[in-house]
């Protein structure tokens, strides 16, 4: 995309409104999103009980991309691009299994790699050839209280406010030790920013979020909430829970670092998870040996997000696939010993954000809808979107700089 398409495009936009039409609907500039934004970001793949024994793996995407993410043999984790080196096919086409042998063997002209990514055959190559020349490319992996996060970056953003920040809250909800219960993907026909910028606001949680809003002051006006948030954070303190608030996000990222945000927020009174009777699904998890009436929400990067209770976690991937769709995968935290039956049920587990996000789904699609007309005119953000707002102001910037300006 030429420069000054982009600069046109920017100039346009009004200092504390919604984007023009273009940056949710042009091709083009999703493809400057992904070369400018996307693939310098860290994003969260997987959990690690996704990956139990050495061979297992899983293939996530952004945009055109795949990448294997795999346990090794020295039970470290690699990430490897899903591309083979002779003529560029996939090498996986399921989305997780287990490595036959420990190889990976191409289905084209069977060139075949280790768990480590290097090439280890490849029939009639003739001389010379240098087989350590052509292992697959691997990419930058940090795992952190469980959480399995990659980056297509050649030079990876600083990654530890983000460790910090999980260290403080992940580890403190027991994260690391934790198994995926369940996990669920809604194909949300809308760019990813609207997805995105939906997820970072309350605005429209008690309009749009009736189940939700019953249950987090988080959807309450901030005047309304402030004293609740006030007496959730003492009930927390007085079992022992400080997690500190780290507002390192849009805007305030020091530069070259990952985005980081971390807040606690209080549950309404007598709630105490995110189920249909607003009771604990069974077993809590980490630090906690009551529940404290508090949720705790994570943001690291630009499309991985958290949402902790004390009894579960639930991670939101945001899968950018084209200008027009984005896929939102929702996965299901619980204690790694607890028993599907005994310790949980499932259709309780997952109610709450199962129900929202279809209910999300549905909003950003029209919101998708109304973009698209030739009629729309990007409207002013109102004082509770702030963090869309500086969401927006930080896209512009990271577009038009791109990779040098990092």
């Amino acid at each position: 995309m030429s420069h000054p398409y982009l600069t046109e495009l920017i100039a346009r936009h009004t200092p504390g409104h919604a984007l023009p039409r273009e940056f949710y609907t042009d091709p083009r500039i999703f493809d400057a999103d992904m070369e400018r934004i996307l693939l310098r970001h860290w994003f969260c793949v997987a959990h690690m009980s996704d990956l139990p024994h050495a061979g297992d793996f899983l293939v996530v995407e952004l945009g055109a991309e795949s990448v294997i993410i795999v346990r090794n043999r020295n039970d470290e984790i690699r990430s490897l691009v899903n591309v083979c080196r002779h003529r560029g096919s996939r090498i996986c086409a399921a989305k997780a299994g287990k490595a036959a042998a420990g190889r990976f063997t191409c289905p084209y002209h069977a060139w075949t790699y280790d768990l480590n990514g290097r090439l280890i055959a490849a029939q009639q190559m003739g001389e010379p050839f240098d087989r350590a020349q052509h292992g697959l490319k691997a990419l930058q992996v940090r795992v952190v209280a469980g959480l399995i996060f990659t980056t297509f970056a050649a030079t990876p953003l600083d990654f530890t406010g983000a460790e910090r920040a999980l260290a403080q809250s992940a580890r403190v909800h027991g994260w690391a030790q934790a198994k995926v219960a369940h996990r669920r993907t809604y194909s949300i026909q809308a760019n990813w920013k609207l997805a995105v910028e939906n997820y970072m606001e309350c605005y429209h949680c008690q309009p749009a979020h009736a189940e939700f809003s019953r249950r987090h002051v988080y959807a309450r006006p901030a005047r309304q909430g402030e004293s609740l948030e006030r007496e959730g954070r003492r009930r927390a303190e007085a079992l022992g829970i400080f997690i500190p608030d780290i507002d390192q996000y849009a805007g305030a990222a020091p530069k070259g670092s990952e985005l980081v945000s971390l807040f606690r927020s209080a549950l309404e009174e007598g709630v105490e998870s995110g189920t249909p009777d607003s009771r604990p699904i069974g077993r809590l998890m980490g630090q906690f040996s009551r529940h404290d009436g508090n949720s705790t929400y994570i943001d690291i990067g630009p499309v991985s997000d958290f949402l902790a209770y004390a009894d579960h976690g639930v991670i939101y991937r945001f899968i950018p696939r084209s200008v027009l769709q984005t896929d939102m995968e929702v996965i299901w935290l619980v204690h790694e010993e607890a028993i599907e039956g005994a310790d949980y049920d499932v259709e309780r587990l997952t109610w709450l954000w199962h129900l929202t996000s279809l209910e999300d789904k549905k909003i950003v699609e029209q919101n998708q809808a109304g973009v698209n007309s030739q009629f729309f005119t990007p409207g002013p953000y109102s004082m509770r979107e702030p963090h869309p707002k500086r969401f927006v102001e930080w896209y512009l910037r990271e577009l038009l700089e791109g990779p040098d300006g990092a």
